[in-house]
């Protein structure tokens, strides 16, 4: 206890720069025994107003990192301003999947994105300590995370979301190294199916998630969010699905990620679905 304090301490005295707004934080992950950066957005009232904010916690994709959304959006600032909220960018490494994969056990991106960051946020800022104030959102494998984070760890998110999500990886396989962390697509066959978007979600959560996601119509990825549009239809699983105009892309991203601000917000403010 006294070493991770001891990190906390020392994160905050060399990576704070100025709450109510953009800081970079580093923070110790005991589950992989390194720091994870992340990005923390906070109101610009923050600072002065005794405020406690809802979090939203928004994933980057394949072969990104922490920073990604800041520096593709000039407006992040602006966007926790208008919603009244925090904004999280974790770094989840340049191909995790926000898997604990079974063999490689230096990566534990589950645990460390849905557990170790949230206890994190939540003992340094001003933060409401509530599912119902938290929402995980993200692009691309970052949707994958997105969506599987938000029903496999449903008692600490309330909300969840993806934007052009790779919700089967099961198709995916070789590429995009989820052989790496998933390890042998035939012994491990079963990992394949379970860890997948579109399998997932048959086991829904006890707490009623509210769920957003949505890709654009020339996106290479339409189909597996079509089908798993579908599937959560044929389940009965409320959520908010929409396709739009748009590519795989920052113009698509960032256009979606105000709507889903708002989905969030909404229900941030209302508690239901």
């Amino acid at each position: 206890m006294k070493r991770i304090y001891l990190c906390v301490l020392l994160t905050l005295t060399i990576f704070k720069t100025s709450f109510g707004a953009i800081d970079t934080v580093n923070i110790y992950s005991a589950s992989m025994f390194k720091n994870v950066k992340a990005v923390v957005i906070t109101p610009s009232d923050y600072k002065k107003s005794n405020n406690k904010y809802p979090v939203v916690y928004l994933l980057h994709g394949y072969s990104g990192n922490y920073a990604d959304w800041v520096s593709k959006d000039a407006d992040m600032q602006k966007l926790a301003d208008e919603n009244q909220m925090m904004i999280v960018c974790p770094d989840g490494a340049f191909s995790s999947w926000y898997f604990d994969s079974p063999v490689d056990l230096t990566m534990r991106y589950e645990t460390n994105v849905s557990v170790e960051i949230p206890n994190y946020i939540d003992s340094v800022y001003h933060t409401i300590k509530d599912r119902k104030a938290r929402a995980i959102t993200g692009l691309s494998m970052g949707g994958h995370g997105g969506l599987s984070l938000g029903f496999r760890h449903a008692k600490t998110f309330g909300a969840c979301g993806s934007m052009s999500g790779a919700l089967d990886v099961s198709r995916i396989k070789k590429d995009y190294d989820v052989e790496k962390r998933l390890g042998d697509t035939i012994i491990n066959k079963q990992y394949y199916h379970d860890l997948a978007v579109i399998n997932t979600i048959e086991k829904y959560p006890q707490d009623s998630l509210a769920i957003i996601f949505d890709c654009g119509t020339d996106d290479f990825l339409i189909q597996q969010n079509r089908d798993t549009h579908q599937k959560m239809l044929r389940l009965k699983i409320p959520h908010d699905y929409t396709e739009r105009p748009g590519k795989h892309d920052w113009i698509y991203w960032n256009n979606s990620l105000r709507y889903q601000l708002l989905f969030f917000k909404r229900y941030f403010s209302t508690g239901k679905i």
